[in-house]
Order: structure tokens, then C-alpha cells, then sequence
């Protein structure tokens, strides 16, 4: 699995790059590769956006070929796009299985939360192993507005979830709330939520949360749970 950071980059110029990237792992030219990289302010517009999700909102704001409603981007985040071909077994769920895939992005957040003590829960319960409660995925699918990782009983959201895929191969990721911003979240409702239900790391802390240590603890556990198998 390659690794590579393209810093802070526009969201444009980023997109274009994942379906390039998409194009080259469907072709069998390159590996399954985690982008990492943060985007100056921007809000991304899902298929299930809705008009009441933009009043206020008066930056950018870019249509995209994910699932859900209108976004956040920026500079406060660490931003992940895996570009995974999802015809082969992963460590974490079976070749084609879409939700399976979602459950692992926030399993592997979950983790890395953890390892900087804040107790957070995905979308789905998790095994004793670590990994999504298969018998319990299917209660959960119709709930798209619960994807992501939440911390606080689940009343406070850190992290959100975007997929899109091409050819069974991968586009977009996901977004952790890494140092706290005001003026982040203001002017939309973050998939159909008031804004004030997003939280970060910093404010969860106390204190700012180092950056390169929140970088390395996603891609390990994103390299373990993505890692693919027989």
C-alpha cells in the first residue's frame, strides 16, 4: 500500500488527482494508496445535499460524486482519501462490500482517538476484536446521517464520511477534526446537522492535538485494517 501527502492543496485540484489516481489502480498500474492532505476552506455538496443545508455559507463550495449532504473541508482537519480496489478481501470486510469499507474508515478512527484517550464510537458498535459488529450492520445502513465517529454518548460528532467508487475502486475518505476552528462549521448544517454538534480533538483535549502524531496513528491503523488478504 503506497502513502502520500499532498499537504494543503485546493479541493479541486485534489479531485482530480484522486480520479486520476482511480483510473491508475483499476488499470492494475499502481497500489492501493492512502492520500493524505488538508484543503483550504471549502464546503463539498453530496447527492443528498438539501438548499437549507447552505444558508449562510458564503465560501466555496463544490458539487461532488459522494454520498450525503454538504460538508466541511479545511485546514483544521486531517483529510484522508483511500483509493482501494474494493475486488479484493481487506483485514477489516469482504471484496464489494461497501458499508463494510465505511465501518472500517471508522473503526481506524476510533482507534487513533484512542490512543490520545478519547473514548468515541462509529456508526456501528465494535467487536471485542476492534472491528465492526457484523450483526449488527444491517440495523444501521438506513442511517446515513449517523455515519462518521462521535464522541460524547454519541451527541457530539469528530470525524465525517464520504465514499464514492469507481470501477470497485475507492474516491474521497474522510475528514477528523483535528484543532478546533470557530468559524469552521458556520453557515451550513454539516450532513443535515446544526453545526453546533461538530467538535474537534483541541476542544475535547483541552490543549492542541499534534498533528503528525494524529497522522501516523490513522495510517497505521488504517494499513491494518485496509490491508488486504486472501
Amino acid at each position: 500500500m503506497n502513502f502520500v501527502d499532498w499537504g494543503l492543496i485546493p479541493y479541486n485540484d485534489a479531485a482530480r488527482r484522486q480520479l486520476d489516481l482511480v483510473d491508475q489502480v483499476a488499470r492494475g498500474d499502481v497500489q492501493d494508496t492512502l492520500v493524505f492532505c488538508t484543503h483550504p476552506p471549502v464546503v463539498t455538496t453530496g447527492r443528498a445535499t438539501k438548499p437549507e443545508d447552505l444558508i449562510g455559507w458564503r465560501g466555496e463550495v463544490v458539487e461532488v460524486s459522494r454520498g450525503g449532504r454538504a460538508t466541511y473541508h479545511g485546514p483544521s482537519q486531517v483529510i484522508v482519501y483511500p483509493i482501494l480496489d474494493l475486488n479484493l478481501n481487506r483485514a477489516a470486510f469482504r471484496a464489494r462490500d461497501l458499508h463494510g469499507y465505511m465501518r472500517a474508515l471508522e473503526t481506524a478512527i476510533v482507534q487513533t482517538l484512542g490512543e490520545f484517550k478519547i473514548e468515541a464510537q462509529g456508526s456501528a458498535p465494535l467487536s471485542d476484536k476492534g472491528a465492526p459488529n457484523e450483526t449488527t450492520q444491517s440495523e444501521q445502513r438506513d442511517d446515513i446521517s449517523r455515519t462518521g465517529v462521535w464522541v460524547a454518548n454519541g451527541d457530539k460528532k469528530i470525524a465525517s464520511i464520504g465514499i464514492a467508487c469507481k470501477k470497485w475502486v475507492t474516491y474521497h475518505g474522510l475528514a477528523l477534526n483535528v484543532s478546533h476552528d470557530p468559524t469552521a462549521f458556520l453557515g451550513i448544517q454539516p450532513c443535515g446537522m446544526s453545526s453546533s454538534v461538530m467538535t474537534s480533538m483541541e476542544l475535547l483535549l483541552g490543549h492542541p492535538a499534534d498533528r503528525a502524531s494524529v497522522t501516523q496513528s490513522l495510517r497505521r491503523s488504517l494499513a491494518d485494517l485496509l490491508a488486504t488478504r486472501v
